[in-house]
């Protein structure tokens, strides 16, 4: 009933009594019928969620392959065509639909191959600035170009060379200007908040998004900078200002159309919600949610075998039960957590330190003299560790 309550505190229409809406949430519950499109809103809203996680649709084929079997261009056939002196409206979508492949590897392959592959294509991209083109396509390729940047700018990071990635990230934001395309602006500022965040920065982080907010509007990009505010002001202990921010965030998500590619990583999809969410809940103390966020988590980032499909997110949301465990004093179940998550193979190293950093203090405060306490955490030390890429300036 008291679900019920706040369903109907969240609608600004006439909706039917409480009895009424009792027995329909019960059929909702038991899977008898499904909300029809007026509810679907409502009950996301009542779980502090968006309604395309909450009712996930049917998988369907990825568009991007439907786009790449249309064009008919394999990487030989679009190089070749890239030397030609005119640019063709065909070559100009295959690159598009490389750079939308590119980011959608970027959740599963290995930093340092994306990074090779995302300057090849940069170079081959900008060397087209120099053809015979329209201005409309000059500004795609600027487009293109920017968007290939911010990717490079985000692997670059997540191997630790901090100052490479700064300059990828200016270099995205001029593009971005220049060719007036607010979405690659909007990401620029918001690689400048995610760059704060992982360095303790977090002024710098509500500057960078609200910079972001102010140049993208509503665009999906809006939501992720409405994240990072939200778990810059989680990070700062203000709790009033993190759900302000969350909720700025998910009304926003609530009115986009869905996404055509879900693991585009310059897109915000529903299920990555829930991911800011968790992160936000865990910090300000929250177990209950933060528990019920990572479980949705994990399971929206997991194929249907059981194969990670987002594997960083799968890490951060091990790390959250690992600090709920050390919370509730089980030392061996918050261990066994804190192993997994830094043992994927993909890692974003900025953010796996950070969120683990939370556990590791924990443990360290509270375990000191366990035995699996102290090898864990030499672990973590080792993760750290700087390396020959690594800068720390």
């Amino acid at each position: 009933m008291d679900a019920v309550r706040v369903l109907e505190s969240n609608s600004d229409q006439a909706i039917p009594a409480l009895s009424s809406l009792s027995r329909n949430w019960k059929r909702w519950e038991s899977g008898e019928v499904e909300p029809d499109d007026f509810y679907k809103p409502l009950i996301a809203k009542t779980f502090g969620t968006v309604s395309s996680a909450f009712f996930p649709r049917p998988g369907r084929r990825s568009t991007k392959v439907e786009l790449l079997e249309g064009v008919g261009m394999n990487t030989l056939e679009l190089v070749s065509r890239l030397r030609l002196s005119d640019v063709s409206a065909g070559t100009l979508e295959a690159l598009r639909i490389t750079a939308d492949r590119l980011c959608a590897e970027y959740p599963y392959a290995s930093p340092e191959q994306l990074s090779v592959e995302g300057h090849a294509w940069l170079r081959r991209i900008c060397d087209l600035l120099d053809r015979r083109l329209t201005l409309t396509q000059h500004r795609e390729v600027l487009s293109l170009a920017g968007t290939v940047s911010l990717l490079v700018g985000c692997v670059e990071y997540d191997m630790g060379r901090r100052r490479d990635a700064r300059a990828t990230r200016r270099v995205a934001l001029s593009l971005g200007e220049e060719a007036g395309d607010a979405d690659v602006m909007g990401w620029a500022h918001e690689l400048a908040a995610w760059f704060a965040i992982t360095q303790g920065d977090y002024r710098g982080v509500i500057a960078a998004s609200s910079a972001g907010e102010s140049v993208a509007s509503d665009r999906s990009v809006t939501v992720q900078l409405a994240a990072q505010r939200a778990k810059a002001w989680a990070r700062i202990g203000d709790r009033r200002e993190m759900e302000l921010a969350l909720e700025h965030g998910r009304t926003i998500l609530e009115k986009l159309p869905y996404p055509e590619d879900v693991d585009h990583h310059f897109v915000v999809d529903p299920a990555k919600f829930d991911f800011y969410a968790m992160d936000c809940y865990r910090l300000v103390g929250d177990n209950e949610r933060a528990a019920v966020y990572a479980d949705e988590v994990v399971r929206s980032s997991t194929h249907l075998d059981g194969t990670p499909r987002l594997p960083m997110r799968i890490a951060e949301a091990q790390l959250t039960r690992g600090v709920l465990a050390a919370r509730e004093g089980d030392v061996d179940r918050a261990v066994d957590w804190g192993r997994r998550a830094i043992s994927g193979a993909r890692k974003s190293l900025p953010s796996l330190l950070m969120v683990s950093g939370e556990l590791r203090q924990l443990l360290a405060d509270r375990y000191p003299a366990e035995r699996e306490v102290a090898a864990y955490l030499d672990e973590l030390r080792a993760l750290g560790a700087p390396t020959a890429s690594t800068e720390t300036a």
